[in-house]
């Protein structure tokens, strides 16, 4: 046997393996070459760009917590990080508010356009989102591109999508964004010239303003998010059958939900050997993935990766990816997972429970997972015990906890309502098989007529057993 594979034997025996990830390889397969750019330097004669991140620098306005802004600025260096530029520096500035002209105030901004220059910048990311006026007088100042912190998350998550579903989503989010933030400049605004208006000679049938190049444009974009959001919707059917098996077969649900890079792929891979795609990125997994599994006691149940979170979260992005995260509303448990090891995690449970709330969640039983607990010492375990009391503190990684969790899963799923009796014979073993997959098996005898079984099962199995009470 090769060592590769002699290699990932020994780490599957050990739970540590997490699948082939031919996804990350894929992802990993094409990485730019630094210098060859040729982005033109005056972003005002461009009159369409494509979001192509290289150098930048990270710009924020606070007007209360520095270690918060901080904080904030961090996560967005590692947003842009993982839409592919590079990080040459960051700056906030504190003020009431930003200002509603340039952002950073007219002094600051021209201060900003130095810095560009310094370290050869070709990008200026706010963190924030930011007005198009806004990003138009700052692009005048500091003569770069100028874009916000959902301009990044969007090219994130257009980037990793993969399904045709979270593409049409992600295309959608990225009309809506677009929309208010068109611009052209000159005569290209125009399609017509509007009669003989300065000596165009454009003689008769020509009169009148004629309709603007933007305006067909906008109207382009109303028509393609129409179409969009008719194939999310057709889309939907698909997975409400699904759905509506796992109901029918009494099989529980468990969404697992928390902060983008907490290391729900991770977990899932961990419990289930599922090979979901794990990446020390944020948002590396968009598309949502199911995977069956069982309870200690044998009872089946499903475990689903969603989406992960962040916070400013752009609400296109809510909403369009609210059909994905239907699976929590639907959910019996929810998994809320929160990075041990971030120096913010309040922040962090406060920006899940938000988005959760938003899509109709709030009701769906919670269980607080601190995963990352191998990279936690004991004090910080302390803190974060005081924050939420009944949490768990698991690692993906080491294994650590994963055990109780699963107990605690066990314990927290909703058990079939019906205590039963049954003696069943011999020849109808399918329904022992039925038994033992859909209920809870309390107690089995086996008797000279049959099998005299006690179980917890729901309406549809009582049906079906009815002619065997007992």
């Amino acid at each position: 046997m090769p060592t590769s594979d002699l290699e990932r034997a020994i780490d599957a025996t050990h739970g540590d393996f997490d699948g082939e990830q031919f996804d990350l390889e894929e992802r990993q397969s094409l990485r730019r070459v630094q210098g060859l750019s040729t982005e033109l330097e005056d972003v005002t004669e461009v009159e369409y760009r494509q979001l192509r991140l290289e150098r930048v620098v990270l710009i924020g306005v606070y007007s209360r917590s520095q270690i918060e802004a901080e904080t904030s600025l961090r996560e967005l260096a590692a947003l842009a990080e993982t839409a592919g530029a590079q990080v040459l520096d960051g700056l906030l500035q504190r003020r009431p508010h930003p200002d509603p002209s340039t952002f950073l105030g007219s002094g600051k901004a021209e201060e900003l356009r130095l810095v560009v220059q310094a370290v050869g910048a070709d990008t200026v990311i706010a963190d924030t989102e930011l007005a198009p006026s806004q990003r138009r007088a700052l692009e005048d100042v500091v003569k770069v591109k100028v874009i916000d912190r959902t301009a990044v998350i969007l090219d994130i998550f257009s980037q990793h999508a993969k399904s045709r579903e979270g593409k049409a989503q992600v295309e959608l989010a990225q009309l809506q964004y677009l929309l208010p933030r068109l611009r052209g400049w000159g005569d290209s605004m125009s399609r017509q010239a509007g009669g003989q208006v300065g000596g165009a000679g454009a003689g008769m049938g020509s009169r009148g303003p004629g309709e603007t190049k933007i305006e067909l444009d906008r109207r382009r974009i109303h028509s393609r998010m129409a179409k969009l959001r008719r194939e999310i919707a057709d889309m939907a059917p698909a997975r409400a059958v699904k759905r509506q098996n796992r109901v029918r077969n009494a099989v529980p649900s468990v969404a697992i939900a928390g902060y983008t890079n907490a290391g729900k792929s991770s977990l899932l891979n961990r419990i289930t050997r599922a090979g979901a795609l794990v990446e020390n990125a944020l948002f590396a997994t968009l598309d949502t993935t199911v995977r069956k599994t069982e309870t200690p006691d044998g009872r089946p149940y499903t475990l689903v990766d969603t989406v992960g979170f962040v916070r400013n979260l752009p609400h296109q992005l809510v909403e369009a990816f609210r059909s994905t995260l239907e699976e929590v509303e639907h959910a019996d448990l929810v998994l809320h997972v929160v990075d041990a090891s971030h120096p913010d995690p309040q922040a962090q449970l406060a920006t899940v429970r938000q988005v959760i709330a938003e899509v109709g969640a709030r009701d769906v039983p919670e269980q607080v997972v601190f995963n990352k607990a191998d990279l936690a010492d004991e004090a910080t375990r302390l803190v974060l015990r005081g924050m939420e009391p009944t949490a768990l503190f698991v690692s993906a990684r080491s294994g650590e906890g994963v055990d109780r969790l699963l107990q605690t899963i066990g314990a927290l799923l909703p058990l079939p309502r019906h205590e039963i009796t049954v003696l069943i014979p011999f020849d109808e073993g399918h329904l022992v098989s039925m038994l033992h997959d859909k209920g809870r098996v309390l107690a089995t005898v086996y008797e000279e007529s049959g099998a005299r079984i006690q179980a917890l099962v729901g309406d549809e199995e009582r049906a079906t057993l009815e002619p065997y009470l007992v």
